[in-house]
């Protein structure tokens, strides 16, 4: 495919890069990456792979949009209140650029779905805000061999990791179980400062951008962890592999995801 002169001049800074040029451009716009989640970290990712002109979008998430939203989730605005957030993230989106295919899935993630969904898709994004969502979402990439970025947020603290099949360990072999529930508190319990999402969720996007273009170090068995108040970035070196991971180890007790109770009905996005 050859770019337009619309193209051309809309991702010039990207064409000037010698990481990226015509051919990374190229690739960005045949790429499909898909964001579970259109909160605050799905916001600023969809955003940002919108912008950078990722071809097909794919937007997984089954809430609408709450004036409590807003102070985090950029993807919206007041007008959106009420309305599906896969249906607002969309309408930005194209708004932004109408170079992007954006699917919607409005269906809460589950262990029946999320291998249907995930399957087409070259990069997924984990934009969510729970444990059982989270451990599904490494679950079924590692089974589908797809690659993700994890990432979470908490009052002024931020995480990500990116596991790549067969490059690093997964989020299982890390974090091993969920918590027992109630021992660590959502956002909504302890709060979180809306630009956390803005930093972390770009930085998401920046690591599905640099797994489509080839270019880079990833956050392959390396956990970055940011602190706002103190301005402090901090990359955790993980184990190059855990033998004994349930899903991705020598022996995986975990080879079907029906085997593993999610929660499906607490999977909130």
């Amino acid at each position: 495919m050859a770019l337009t002169n619309e193209q051309i001049d809309r991702y010039s800074r990207h064409i000037l890069l010698k990481e990226v040029g015509v051919r990374g451009q190229k690739k960005l716009l045949e790429a499909k990456v898909l964001v579970i989640g259109a909160g605050g970290l799905g916001s600023p990712a969809l955003m940002y792979l919108a912008a950078a002109g990722i071809g097909t979008i794919g937007i997984a998430d089954a809430d609408n949009v709450d004036i409590t939203n807003l102070q985090r989730q950029i993807i919206h605005g007041t007008e959106d209140i009420g309305k599906p957030k896969a249906d607002s993230a969309k309408d930005t989106i194209n708004t932004l650029n109408p170079d992007v295919k954006v699917i919607t899935y409005h269906e809460y993630i589950s262990s029946k779905n999320i291998l249907r969904i995930i399957k087409n898709y070259d990069f997924i994004i984990d934009g969510t805000d729970n444990f059982a969502a989270k451990f599904l979402i490494n679950d079924a990439c590692v089974l589908a061999e797809k690659p993700f970025s994890h990432a979470g947020i908490l009052r002024f603290q931020g995480q990500l990791m990116t596991y790549v099949p067969h490059k690093g360990p997964c989020y299982r072999c890390v974090f091993t179980e969920p918590p027992e529930k109630g021992a660590v508190p959502s956002c909504k319990e302890a709060g979180v400062i809306g630009a956390m999402a803005g930093v972390i969720g770009s930085l998401q996007a920046l690591e599905a951008i640099k797994y489509i273009l080839g270019t880079g170090d990833l956050l392959t068995g390396t956990l970055l962890t940011y602190n706002a108040l103190t301005m402090e970035f901090r990359k955790v070196p993980l184990p190059k592999e855990n033998t004994g991971c349930a899903v991705c180890g020598n022996n995986p007790t975990i080879t079907a995801l029906e085997e593993c109770n999610y929660q499906p009905p607490e999977c909130h996005i």
